[in-house]
Protein backbone atom coordinates (compact mmCIF):
# COMPACT_ATOMS: atom_id res chain seq x y z
CA UNK A 1 0.00 0.00 0.00
CA UNK A 2 1.42 3.06 -1.08
CA UNK A 3 1.35 6.79 1.25
CA UNK A 4 2.11 9.15 -1.16
CA UNK A 5 0.69 9.80 -4.73
CA UNK A 6 3.28 9.85 -7.39
CA UNK A 7 3.64 10.94 -10.72
CA UNK A 8 3.79 7.87 -13.10
CA UNK A 9 3.42 8.14 -16.51
CA UNK A 10 6.14 10.64 -18.58
CA UNK A 11 2.50 12.91 -19.77
CA UNK A 12 2.60 13.48 -16.14
CA UNK A 13 6.51 14.49 -15.56
CA UNK A 14 6.33 16.84 -18.71
CA UNK A 15 3.11 18.81 -17.21
CA UNK A 16 5.31 19.66 -14.65
CA UNK A 17 8.39 20.35 -16.50
CA UNK A 18 6.41 22.61 -18.79
CA UNK A 19 4.64 24.79 -16.47
CA UNK A 20 7.09 24.57 -13.60
CA UNK A 21 8.81 27.00 -11.24
CA UNK A 22 11.83 25.72 -9.57
CA UNK A 23 14.66 26.16 -7.30
CA UNK A 24 17.50 24.54 -6.03
CA UNK A 25 20.43 23.84 -3.14
CA UNK A 26 23.67 21.96 -3.12
CA UNK A 27 21.27 18.74 -3.07
CA UNK A 28 18.13 19.41 -4.51
CA UNK A 29 16.39 21.02 -7.31
CA UNK A 30 12.16 20.94 -7.08
CA UNK A 31 10.32 21.56 -9.52
CA UNK A 32 6.34 23.16 -8.61
CA UNK A 33 3.28 23.49 -10.98
CA UNK A 34 -0.29 23.19 -10.10
CA UNK A 35 -1.32 20.10 -10.07
CA UNK A 36 -3.00 17.49 -7.65
CA UNK A 37 -0.73 16.81 -5.16
CA UNK A 38 1.72 14.20 -6.24
CA UNK A 39 5.31 13.76 -6.32
CA UNK A 40 7.76 12.55 -8.98
CA UNK A 41 11.58 11.82 -7.90
CA UNK A 42 14.59 11.77 -10.12
CA UNK A 43 18.19 10.63 -9.71
CA UNK A 44 20.22 10.29 -12.46
CA UNK A 45 23.22 7.61 -12.85
CA UNK A 46 25.60 10.44 -12.09
CA UNK A 47 24.18 10.40 -8.29
CA UNK A 48 25.36 6.44 -7.95
CA UNK A 49 24.36 3.26 -8.58
CA UNK A 50 20.96 1.79 -8.53
CA UNK A 51 21.15 1.05 -4.89
CA UNK A 52 22.45 4.49 -3.85
CA UNK A 53 19.60 6.17 -6.25
CA UNK A 54 16.97 3.78 -4.47
CA UNK A 55 18.31 5.06 -1.04
CA UNK A 56 17.95 8.44 -2.25
CA UNK A 57 14.23 7.88 -3.42
CA UNK A 58 13.14 6.20 -0.07
CA UNK A 59 14.78 9.16 1.70
CA UNK A 60 12.25 12.05 -0.12
CA UNK A 61 9.57 9.23 0.27
CA UNK A 62 9.82 9.34 4.16
CA UNK A 63 10.62 13.36 4.23
CA UNK A 64 7.42 13.86 2.34
CA UNK A 65 5.29 11.12 3.90
CA UNK A 66 6.33 12.89 7.35
CA UNK A 67 5.64 16.29 6.33
CA UNK A 68 2.82 16.37 3.68
CA UNK A 69 0.13 17.65 6.43
CA UNK A 70 1.93 20.72 6.27
CA UNK A 71 2.79 20.81 2.20
CA UNK A 72 -0.57 22.17 0.10
CA UNK A 73 -2.38 19.72 -1.95
CA UNK A 74 -2.76 21.94 -5.03
CA UNK A 75 1.03 21.28 -6.44
CA UNK A 76 2.38 18.51 -8.44
CA UNK A 77 6.03 18.42 -7.48
CA UNK A 78 8.79 16.84 -9.00
CA UNK A 79 12.25 16.46 -6.34
CA UNK A 80 15.90 16.35 -8.81
CA UNK A 81 18.95 14.71 -6.74
CA UNK A 82 22.03 16.26 -7.51
CA UNK A 83 25.33 14.50 -7.53
CA UNK A 84 26.25 15.86 -3.68
CA UNK A 85 23.18 14.48 -1.96
CA UNK A 86 24.33 10.95 -1.97
CA UNK A 87 26.37 11.76 0.98
CA UNK A 88 23.67 13.15 2.71
CA UNK A 89 21.88 11.84 5.70
CA UNK A 90 18.04 11.97 6.29
CA UNK A 91 18.15 14.98 8.18
CA UNK A 92 19.72 17.03 5.79
CA UNK A 93 17.79 15.49 3.21
CA UNK A 94 14.68 16.53 4.62
CA UNK A 95 15.81 19.83 5.49
CA UNK A 96 16.82 20.68 1.99
CA UNK A 97 13.18 19.83 0.66
CA UNK A 98 11.49 21.65 3.42
CA UNK A 99 13.61 24.60 2.47
CA UNK A 100 13.01 24.61 -0.68
CA UNK A 101 9.27 23.87 -0.43
CA UNK A 102 9.25 27.29 1.67
CA UNK A 103 11.08 29.02 -1.09
CA UNK A 104 8.01 27.90 -3.38
CA UNK A 105 5.35 28.85 -0.17
CA UNK A 106 3.66 25.65 0.02
CA UNK A 107 4.90 24.33 2.75
CA UNK A 108 2.65 25.47 5.62
CA UNK A 109 3.99 25.59 9.26
CA UNK A 110 0.71 25.34 11.42
CA UNK A 111 1.10 27.30 14.85
CA UNK A 112 0.80 25.65 17.98
CA UNK A 113 1.11 22.30 17.34
CA UNK A 114 4.70 22.35 17.93
CA UNK A 115 5.43 21.21 21.62
CA UNK A 116 8.81 21.80 23.26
Amino acid sequence: MRNIDSLRTKAEFDAVYRKHRSYADPNLVVYIADGTGKIGIVCSKKVGNSVVRHHFARLIREAYRLNKTHIRKDKDMIVLARKSAKDQGFTEIESSLISLLKRHSIYEEESGTETS
